[in-house]
């Protein structure tokens, strides 16, 4: 029997902090890469009904030289290239983003675009992650980044430790994505009390995405011992810290168990395990539908468990034992755990039309992890099925 070979790919991130004030540790990472020109980019709600960003700026002090805030959902490639403007007019040399998964994404997508000097959304096509009319998957090699930045994640999707980044093109209404080992933040700060203002149905939908990294990981076929122990650890922070949250909003203890949990559930997606139709669809679920992140995994997530269990029932047998039963199926627990946490279950809950599941399964086969499915996806017919299913 040959040994499985493969690679693990590693990122340009040198440090992850957690459990500090996040002010602190910002103003502590801007020191040690000695930056003078510090620009954030930030969550709106934070900005305008917190003094947590008021906190970061007064931290900096005189290193602090302006700010982008109010990324919409999903990142679309207008609001980067505003906020790309405004960073290159105060010639920053660190870019500093505070809150969910698409500012982070939009603070990657920006040091593109300040290497590059783009201007307009459209300069960003020759940069993106495509599917070509083969079938395969072209990844574009681009001269990476000059300047770096720092990511104060305030919700559960894990964006923070990935080097790949989505953005919406709002013409084609598709979410694209943008990949360097450069564009992973350098430093990655985990407060779990700047969370306590992330709304409860954020928090938890999150929650289920990363869960979702670590479900493809273990029903995948291409992963390996180093990924399965990650993930399979993954999980069990997850479905113990979440339902903690819910029922105390203050447990702070559950909290970071949760964003250790996601960092974990991010290190085989990173490393190179690759995932599969609940992720692809979701992409097009966010991108085309203008779903939230989270709620596309709360949908799809047991569907797809349950659609590839005809392949690959005995590796989701480790999902169901992290559950503490292993004689139930994982779309069971799964599924059970999701509504438990009050999440959506149905396409019809998150406002998805009957006439728009063509469009979604058409849309789902340009993403690149729909061609990495357990259950090989042979055209939109079968991501139709599976969108049946959930519907």
């Amino acid at each position: 029997m040959a040994l499985l070979q493969g690679n693990i790919i590693c990122t340009a991130m040198e440090k992850v902090t957690y459990g500090q004030p996040a002010a602190q540790a910002v103003k502590a990472e801007a020191e040690r890469l000695n930056a003078r020109r510090v620009f954030l980019l930030v969550s709106r709600s934070l900005n305008h009904n917190t003094n947590e960003i008021k906190k970061i700026r007064d931290a900096l002090g005189a290193r602090y030289v302006g700010e982008y805030e109010g990324i919409p959902s999903h990142a679309p490639r207008s609001a980067v290239i505003l906020a790309s403007a405004k960073a290159r007019d105060l010639e920053a040399d660190l870019i500093v983003a505070v809150g969910g998964g698409s500012v982070v994404d939009a603070g990657k997508i920006m040091l593109i675009c300040l290497k590059h000097g783009l201007t307009s959304p459209d300069e960003l096509d020759p940069f993106h992650v495509y599917v070509n009319d083969a079938g395969d998957v072209i990844d574009p090699d681009f001269d990476g980044p000059d300047i770096r930045m720092i990511a104060v994640p305030t919700t559960l999707s894990g964006g923070e430790f990935n080097p790949l980044g989505g953005a919406t093109d709002e013409v084609k209404k598709l979410k694209q994505g943008y990949q360097h080992r450069l564009l992973v933040p350098v430093t990655v700060i985990l407060d779990p009390e700047i969370t306590r203002h992330t709304p409860e149905w954020l928090w938890m939908s999150t929650g289920i995405r990363s869960l979702d990294h670590a479900l493809e990981t273990l029903g995948s076929f291409q992963s390996n011992d180093y990924c399965d122990g990650i993930a399979d650890s993954a999980i069990r922070l997850l479905i113990e810290g979440l339902p903690r949250v819910k029922k105390n909003p203050k447990d702070f203890e559950a909290r970071l168990k949760c964003q250790i949990g996601v960092w974990q559930s991010m290190v085989p997606v990173v490393a190179g395990v690759p995932m599969g139709a609940s992720h692809a669809i979701g992409h097009v679920l966010g991108g085309t539908c203008d779903v939230p992140h989270g709620y596309t995994s709360c949908v799809m997530a047991p569907f797809v468990l349950d659609y590839n269990a005809e392949v690959n029932a005995d590796r989701q047998k480790r999902i169901s034992t992290c559950f503490g039963d292993e004689n139930r199926s994982a779309s069971f627990h799964v599924d059970h755990f999701i509504r438990e946490l009050g999440m959506p279950r149905s396409l019809r809950e998150v406002d998805i039309k009957e006439q728009e599941l063509k469009l979604v399964a058409e849309n789902t086969m340009l993403d690149f992890w729909a061609r990495t499915n357990p259950r090989p996806i042979n055209g939109a017919e079968n991501i139709l099925d599976i969108l049946k299913m959930a519907f």
